[in-house]
């Protein structure tokens, strides 16, 4: 900057101000990605000078007053990064500085409108420089320029800086070409096939599928100059940022241009597959869905399949063991007043909490209940379920049993890594298991060290001394896959020794550097505890997750290593660790109206539950035995055709009678206690 001798102090402070403030936004913007917008740098420094208000930025000698080199090279090196904070594209020039906002404007309109290509890097320390000084006859003068420190973080040498660029940029590019082409539908339709088993080694794509699923919900739900900016600041694996170059996206582009299925199919296992690879099961064609559609019409049930959530409205008094004083107004039905007549009496606390068995509870117990309270803890969260219901009233019956409703669990958003062991062919009803669940290709191995000194691991699988024993190992030596899991387990807690058990993750052979850490579940009795460790292991590392008290008398006390969540969560919009009100207890829709198809499930449905997800609309097992041979058809169709959100639902916690667990619920009737249902 040049300011005439003869220009006042105050003056020069104010240009001190101007840079300090430009310092200070760009120090604030150090702490985001840091990117660099595509403008001309001369017209960028053209437009510097050329904005200030007339007569400030008069000649000064040979040049005009701010203009210097100094100033010039700050801009040209940094006046046009920018970042993205809170999602809104901001520049260094975003500040309000007096005298000199009409520049400030300038700027900033100039860099904004400018495309984003590349992140920033500069081959310096710092930006500019802080000022400079000049011999004036008598004295020396100080001339103030802009100045910036920049993070080490964002520096490399001159040499290295377009490599260094080339790889975001790329990374980026190709995320935001594959999320214009690559379509819903066509992603939907491989997550479908990998389901199925229908593709070859697709379970080794699931996971960069479904998170780019995920990404792109994200982009379509952003206006479009946010679309712009996607990619440059969301951390994404380069397994899925990069998915339409890889063979799995060959196949997601292949059917979002509309190419038939079993071509496109064709083309990915000419890619993946050896040559005398045989697919273990059919595609889904389009003839096998035309036979499946008119099977329906035949049977007259074209609009049994779309579905809804269930509400009280639709159910009857014949279908319920209990509804609270609420839903009766609702349910409108006479016959309560006969179950739940019982003569007013002082309540009374129990000291002690008595445990029922479920028959005992439903004769005995709930037909004389005023209402209920269940306490909704942790483990249930696997157990969140939804009663479902036709969207067509009239629909005729799809399924073995004589109504026309089904129920669905909560699915893969919660208890996955018991789902994921228990497809392994692991132990998930011990009354002790310790479970390992991780993303990528390495070999971690989960370690039990017991009392008394005896070592459970993949070297010595069994423990003589407790019984525990390790039935599930994966990612050791060939056949790796994404979703590795490994399972300790102690079937009966009678048999463990007593003393202190540390259970720990051992990295035993690391071969990827993305998607790092891994989750561990204990569980003991039903209740789960869980464990995260989000850093990657170094080869050899082991990790301690957590020491484990056992004694006979009072059970398993956890002493943890890593963070756990066993806090209260939230359970489809319901606080766990606390009481909620039961509207109804009902059983199953198979086991209504005295029929007995399948296992009986046991409902309490939940004032203010909410599925916060979408609910599958029915399940293959539901079925009428005369739409077997279209399974695969309605495997497909029941995982695409889910139910939408709504308000008014019934949804709670659901127990099967081939599973053991148990209930804390709180009865009022005649008077109030405190029992433990047992199921």
């Amino acid at each position: 900057m040049r300011v005439r001798r003869s220009r006042t102090t105050r003056t020069i402070m104010d240009f001190q101000a101007f840079k300090t403030a430009v310092a200070k936004q760009f120090e604030r913007m150090q702490r985001h990605t840091l990117l660099r917008a595509t403008v001309d740098k001369d017209a960028l420094w053209a437009t510097y000078l050329d904005s200030f208000p007339p007569g400030t930025n008069e000649l000064f000698r040979e040049r005009r007053r701010y203009d210097c080199s100094s100033c010039r090279q700050f801009i040209r090196a940094v006046g046009d990064v920018v970042a993205i904070i809170d999602g809104k594209l901001e520049t260094i020039w975003d500040v309000r500085i007096s005298g000199f906002q009409p520049t400030t404007d300038a700027l900033a309109a100039l860099v904004r409108d400018a495309p984003v290509e590349n992140i920033f890097l500069h081959y310096e320390r710092t930006a500019g420089a802080d000022k400079t000084f000049e011999e004036m006859s008598e004295r020396v003068h100080t001339w103030h320029h802009f100045f910036v420190n920049i993070l080490e973080k964002h520096v490399k040498p001159r040499s290295q800086i377009p490599t260094a660029l080339a790889e975001p940029r790329d990374l980026r590019n190709v995320l935001i070409r594959g999320l214009g082409e690559i379509s819903v539908d066509a992603i939907d339709t491989v997550l479908d096939l990998i389901s199925q088993n229908s593709l070859y080694r697709g379970e080794e794509h699931k996971f960069a599928v479904t998170a780019f699923k995920r990404l792109k919900a994200q982009f379509e739900g952003l206006p479009a100059d946010q679309q712009k900016l996607f990619g440059w600041t969301t951390e994404t694996p380069a397994s899925v940022a990069k998915i339409r170059n890889t063979s799995i996206g060959t196949l997601l582009v292949d059917l979002s241009e509309g190419r038939d299925l079993n071509s496109a199919v064709g083309r990915f296992e000419a890619l993946v597959a050896p040559a005398n690879y045989k697919r273990p099961s059919a595609l889904i064609s389009k003839g096998m869905i035309e036979q499946a559609k008119a099977k329906l019409v035949e049977m007259g049930l074209s609009s049994s399949l779309e579905r809804r959530h269930a509400t009280l409205e639709d159910i009857t008094i014949n279908n319920i063991l209990f509804a609270d004083r609420a839903a009766r107004e609702v349910i409108n039905g006479d016959v309560f007043d006969e179950l739940t007549a019982a003569t007013a009496s002082t309540p009374k606390d129990l000291d002690k909490i008595q445990e029922v068995p479920i028959e005992r509870f439903l004769a005995e117990i709930l037909p004389r209940a005023q209402s209920l309270e269940l306490l909704l803890e942790n483990r249930h969260a696997s157990k969140l379920v939804s009663l479902i219901a036709p969207v067509d009233p009239t629909a005729g019956g799809l399924f073995k049993w004589n109504n026309n409703f089904s129920w669905s669990y909560i699915g893969e958003l919660a208890d996955s890594i018991r789902e994921r062991v228990k497809k392994a062919g692991g132990n998930v009803t011990g009354d002790l298991c310790c479970r390992l669940s991780w993303s990528n290709f390495d070999d971690l191995d989960l370690h039990m060290h017991e009392p008394g000194g005896a070592h459970i691991y993949f070297g010595h699988k069994r423990s003589d001394a407790t019984g525990g024993r390790l039935d599930v190992d994966m990612n050791a030596g060939s056949g790796q896959t994404r979703e590795p899991v490994e399972n300790i387990f102690y079937g009966d807690r009678g048999k463990m020794r007593e003393g202190v058990y540390t259970l720990s993750v051992h990295q035993y052979t690391r071969r990827e550097s993305t998607d790092i850490g891994f989750e561990v579940e204990i569980d003991y009795l039903g209740t789960l505890h869980r464990f995260a460790y989000a850093k990657p292991m170094r080869q050899g590392e082991t990790v301690n997750v957590a020491k484990l008290d056992y004694s006979h008398s009072a059970g398993l006390e956890l002493t943890e290593s890593l963070p756990r969540s066993s806090g209260s969560r939230d359970l489809w919009g319901l606080p766990s660790k606390s009481f909620h009100r039961v509207t109804t207890v009902m059983m199953s829709p198979n086991h209504w109206d005295g029929q007995g198809v399948g296992n009986r499930h046991f409902f309490f449905m939940l004032d203010g539950c909410k599925n916060d997800g979408s609910a599958r609309g029915f399940f293959n097992e539901f079925l009428k035995s005369e739409l077997d041979p279209h399974r695969k058809v309605f495997e497909v169709v029941g995982s695409k055709m889910k139910v939408p959100d709504a308000d008014n639902q019934l949804s709670g916690i659901g127990f099967s009678s081939t599973q053991k667990n148990t209930l804390v619920c709180r009865v009022k009737g005649s008077f109030t206690r405190t029992i433990k249902i047992v199921f």
